[in-house]
């Protein structure tokens, strides 16, 4: 029997993380999301987070799927968002992050997800907020434009 010299070679992928829409995130802080989306989202933080959007209380309603009384009861009583609910959060907050280092500013940002997109089908993005998938589907897009794939 021949015998075959081996050797120890490992090898590894050397893709960006943000090819798969986790920018500067690794395990331990996908982790941290998840605790943090467990313990719930305070209604301040949330209202942090609306302020940067130009989106009324019943379209954010929306993306959470909940009433806007709800919402109101929510900011009323300064409570704290359901696990579901606070995933939805901070997805919202990593697209607009996201989106703010593929077009440089907020604004355009802003302008790119209001905006009728021909890649997306004619959709606004911003119609596609209130689904994971359409989240993922978002994060995707601004990879390929941060790659010159227009379409």
């Amino acid at each position: 029997m021949k015998k075959y010299k081996t050797t120890n070679t490992t090898h590894s992928v050397a893709e960006p993380v943000a090819v798969y829409g986790y920018q500067n995130f690794d395990d331990g802080g996908i982790f941290r999301m998840i605790e943090i989306a467990e313990r719930g989202i305070s209604f301040k933080l949330f209202d942090n987070l609306v302020k940067k959007f130009p989106f009324s209380f019943q379209e954010w309603a929306g993306f959470l799927h909940i009433s806007g009384k709800t919402l109101s009861r929510y900011q009323k009583e300064e409570k704290t968002f359901d696990t579901l609910q606070s995933e939805k959060i901070l997805q919202i907050e990593m697209l607009y992050k996201r989106g703010e280092e593929v077009f440089g500013s907020s604004e355009y940002f802003l302008i790119w997800l209001q905006a009728e997109n021909l890649a997306l089908g004619k959709t606004k993005p911003q119609d596609l907020i209130g689904s994971n998938f359409g989240i993922s589907l978002l994060m995707d897009e601004l990879t390929r434009l941060e790659h010159g794939i227009l379409a």
